[in-house]
């Protein structure tokens, strides 16, 4: 029994240790050789060739899409204004820090946005001004401004309410402009530079009224082209059956609160 042993290792062992050393050297136990990057340049690499810590990351394009104040305003049926005109410009104010609260209350909205009749009115205007002087342009600050925006501006201002309601409607009785039927706006050449109105836009004090023009005129306060380049506007926005208002000259509307009210809902 003991030599049968002895005769089974002389016989198996060499064979077992020729059958590891083939496996050691068969084409699945070798590792990868290292890549020629020249050669396999404008060829497809295997995954497992690939040094991934050397790969630039490629940025992903975001998809830009109205957000929910935005949206609300095109499900209402309202337009952008420069989809029918797009020699208007539009630079809302209330969508940056320059205006009389310094604080963006629009968010990401940058469109002017308008109910369609009043945006179609507000295409006659530009081409009546166009025709009058080609190298002006009406630009837009303010279109549509919902109910909430308009609650936000009546608390913010402290200040005796017969004086506030010359300067913000209150939000309980709806702005014209919550409805889509107004616009606030100035005359530009077509580089963008707002023409001198002798008052900035959302000027509270009184320098801003068109009611008191002569006035203002006549004590200095006020130049000759200063009233004559806010007639202008006046006159372009008449035309297109636009009305504006005694205290504000940037402010027009193209139906009264009653009529927008009947046509229209507010936006909220």
């Amino acid at each position: 029994m003991n030599s049968f042993k002895h005769y089974l290792t002389i016989k198996f062992i060499p064979l077992l240790s020729i059958l590891f050393l083939f496996s050691c050297n068969s084409s699945e136990g070798k590792l990868p050789k290292k890549i020629d990057k020249n050669k396999y340049s404008n060829e497809k690499i295997d995954s497992q060739f690939v040094d991934h810590q050397n790969i630039t990351p490629q940025p992903i394009k975001a998809k830009t899409k109205p957000d929910t104040l935005e949206m609300a305003i095109i499900n209402a049926g309202l337009v952008d204004i420069q989809s029918l005109d797009t020699t208007i410009l539009v630079s809302l104010k209330y969508a940056t820090t320059d205006n009389f609260m310094q604080k963006n209350v629009y968010g990401s909205l940058k469109k002017a946005y308008l109910q369609k009749e009043v945006a179609e009115s507000l295409v006659i205007a530009q081409n009546y001004l166009k025709s009058i002087d080609s190298s002006l342009t009406l630009f837009i600050y303010d279109a549509v401004r919902p109910r909430s925006v308009q609650q936000y501006m009546w608390d913010y201002l402290e200040m005796p309410i017969a004086k506030k309601v010359k300067f913000v409607s209150n939000p309980k009785n709806g702005s014209i402009h919550n409805y889509g039927s107004a616009v606030d706006l100035t005359i530009a050449s077509i580089n963008g530079e707002a023409l001198d109105m002798g008052a900035k836009y959302d000027e509270i004090e009184q320098i801003a009224y068109p009611r008191l023009e002569k006035q203002f005129l006549a004590s200095g306060k006020l130049t000759t082209t200063q009233v004559e380049n806010r007639k202008l506007l006046r006159k372009v926005m008449k035309h297109a059956n636009f009305t504006g208002i005694s205290t504000e000259w940037w402010h027009f509307n193209r139906y009264s609160r009653t009529v927008a009210k009947s046509k229209y809902k507010i936006i909220e």
